[in-house]
């Protein structure tokens, strides 16, 4: 079996409040995005392996998502080994949700090889399981977030006819960085004049910017650029490092080669 894991951006992120169990709660708009990896899936008789290319295909097997993601079934269901091979394009910790993606998209495939029969309520469960991200992939539609991630609300929202472009500079930036300075509260942002009127305005934004761009201004001069040529909004996606901008005409950019960067019309 063949699938092809897709990446997100967020739309505007507001860290809302800590939690007692550690994590924060938040609020974003998921946004599924043409740029995927590659993954299969077979059955097999002998014991269950992983091999990874591409990018960043470095992680080792136990602690691939793919693999905890066929393991997590294992032992929920009793499916059997499998042979997987997942090929890399979406940057790793990237703030696009990859692993998150890959992983979700393995149960969803080993779903249907076994014939399991599983729900999208029971997906999302177990999905969650891997990260907070992954339940969104389940569905994988435009959706409304909010808990620690876990909670998806599907919307009607498209930006069809749109040129997306997203640039990843291949800085690591973990998630103590980002959370450094970061200081929760409510965002009384409007979501539904957001969803229901397509309205991309300033004050939509991600709260780990601020943090993000004073460790990193190369981050912040991808987003001044995007800007500059022509952007009707731009952001950093995730807790980054990649930076995305949204154009109602294709635009022409010259990018170092250092960076990763596609575009892509929505």
């Amino acid at each position: 079996m063949l699938v092809f894991p897709n990446a997100k951006i967020n739309l505007g992120l507001f860290i809302t409040e800590k939690r007692t169990d550690g994590f924060h709660n938040l609020e974003s708009l998921f946004l599924p995005i043409p740029l995927c990896d590659i993954l299969e899936v077979t059955v097999t008789t002998e014991d269950t392996s992983l091999v990874c290319t591409g990018e960043s295909s470095d992680i080792p097997t136990e602690k691939n998502i793919v693999y905890k993601a066929w393991r997590l079934l294992q032992e929920a269901c009793g499916i059997g080994p499998v042979k997987i091979h997942l090929h890399k394009i979406i940057p790793s910790g990237a703030g696009m949700g990859g692993g998150s993606s890959d992983g979700t998209f393995m149960l969803k495939a080993l779903n249907e090889l076994f014939n399991l029969n599983l729900s999208i309520d029971r997906l999302e469960e177990l999905s969650a399981q891997l990260g907070s991200d992954c339940p969104f992939f389940v569905q994988n539609k435009a959706a409304l977030i909010s808990g620690r991630g876990e909670v998806v609300n599907p919307v009607d929202f498209s930006l069809s006819g749109k040129y997306l472009v997203v640039v990843n500079p291949g800085i690591h930036i973990s998630t103590a960085q980002a959370f450094q300075g970061i200081q929760p509260q409510p965002s009384n942002f409007d979501w539904k004049n957001l969803v229901e009127g397509h309205t991309l305005t300033s004050a939509l934004k991600n709260d780990f910017e601020p943090q993000v761009f004073n460790l990193f201004p190369e981050i912040e001069s991808i987003k001044k650029n995007l800007i500059k040529e022509g952007a009707i909004y731009a952001s950093m996606s995730g807790t980054g490092s990649s930076v995305y901008g949204i154009f109602n005409e294709k635009p022409e950019i010259e990018w170092s080669e250092k960076y990763f960067h596609r575009t892509f019309l929505l």
